[in-house]
């Protein structure tokens, strides 16, 4: 989850240098092609993850990832870049994500909220840390040493979680590798659903032109890479706190508020920057804490609906539908870009008005699935 933190500063980077001269829309399918796929093939990975033990995806995801990061270092044309980090890169993703988000609901039951949260803080950690490494390190020795050298902490990172990750309950050989369509009949999985599909929708956007935005106003390339890494130090706390609070108040109410903040954070401030640093600073870390429950709490949603053992197979149909949103989500947003002759007013308000959509899906998922009173912990 740290990669798809970097996004905003790799696609900066890439659009400033490697592939200068190519309309932010073109460049947008390698970033959100790895979106897409982190998402897209948990509709393959929760059953295979329900069946066997969760090393059977972790091993070669593992070695995937590594292999996408060291691969980009070589790229310099945009076909290199797609097939490494949007294919190969998405891919392993999520044999890494799925699996891993699976196995805590395995462990825990009443604390799932605040452990799911805890465990996603650590995509805010590499979030900052990325960027930070691209940012000093590509300026002396280069943007290929300096992947390289993520590269290094991916397999650091990747050796640990081969140690560490682990099931609890016993593998469920009935699990089918298709997607379960017939769980959209159930009208609380449906909705929720549909809440999950139009946050990862607007999610994507502020976290993958931040830096593009800040860098186009005047910012500054350096001050404008380091707002990635705001965003995602903002995500870290905003990622365990809301699970905490889901635990108490749960997590479709947590949800609700967390997309009503982060649409009025979009429309109150970021619209309305207009390319000052201190007003886009501010809003870098606030949507990064507010939106840290995007990434969070939306397995949790999930598995309020569903039965655990089925928790793999569901929780990889939901996020394979959310998958068209990561697909379609960053280009589209380009293609407003280009529209708006380069300015940022139609991505903004793009991004605004997915978040009231998404904060309208919660409060009716909610309202189905766990009852319309205000008092209602659900």
């Amino acid at each position: 989850m740290g990669l798809l933190n970097t996004l905003a500063v790799l696609q900066a980077w890439v659009a400033e240098h490697e592939l200068h001269g190519l309309p932010e829309s073109t460049i947008g399918w390698i970033f959100s092609t790895y979106g897409f796929f982190l998402y897209f093939c948990g509709a393959q990975v929760g059953p295979v993850f329900d069946a066997h033990d969760v090393r059977f995806l972790v091993v070669p995801g593992c070695v995937g990832i590594v292999a996408a990061v060291m691969l980009m270092s070589l790229c310099s044309e945009f076909y290199q870049f797609f097939l490494t980090f949007g294919v190969l890169g998405g891919v392993s993703a999520s044999l890494l994500f799925n699996p891993s988000i699976a196995a805590i609901g395995h462990w825990f039951s009443e604390r799932r909220a605040l452990a799911t949260g805890i465990a996603c803080t650590a995509g805010g950690v590499g979030g900052v840390v990325f960027p930070l490494i691209i940012l000093y390190l590509a300026p002396r020795i280069g943007f290929p040493w300096a992947l390289r050298t993520v590269g290094f902490m991916c397999i650091a990172a990747s050796v640990l979680a081969c140690v560490l990750l682990k099931k609890r309950l016993p593998h469920n050989k009935r699990a089918g590798a298709a997607i379960d369509i017939r769980a959209l009949k159930d009208p609380k999985f449906a909705l929720t659903t549909l809440a999950v599909f139009l946050v990862e929708f607007a999610v994507f956007i502020p976290y993958t032109y931040i830096c593009s935005y800040a860098i186009h106003e005047g910012i500054g390339l350096q001050k404008s890479l380091l707002l990635s890494a705001l965003l995602n130090a903002g995500a870290i706390p905003g990622r365990a706190f809301p699970g905490y609070v889901a635990d108490r108040f749960g997590p479709f109410n947590v949800m609700c508020v967390t997309s009503f903040v982060c649409a009025t954070f979009i429309f109150a401030l970021w619209m309305t920057a207009q390319g000052v640093e201190a007003p886009t600073t501010a809003f870098a870390v606030l949507f990064g804490f507010w939106s840290g429950a995007a990434i969070s709490l939306t397995p949790v949603c999930i598995g309020r609906v569903c039965k655990t053992e089925d928790y793999g197979k569901r929780s990889g149909t939901a996020f394979c539908i959310a998958s068209i949103a990561a697909l379609v989500g960053i280009p589209f947003a380009g293609a407003i870009l280009q529209w708006c002759d380069g300015e940022y007013y139609g991505v903004i308000i793009f991004a605004g008005g997915l978040y009231v959509l998404s904060l309208l899906a919660f409060v009716v998922a909610r309202g189905v699935a766990g009852g319309w009173g205000l008092t209602v912990i659900f």
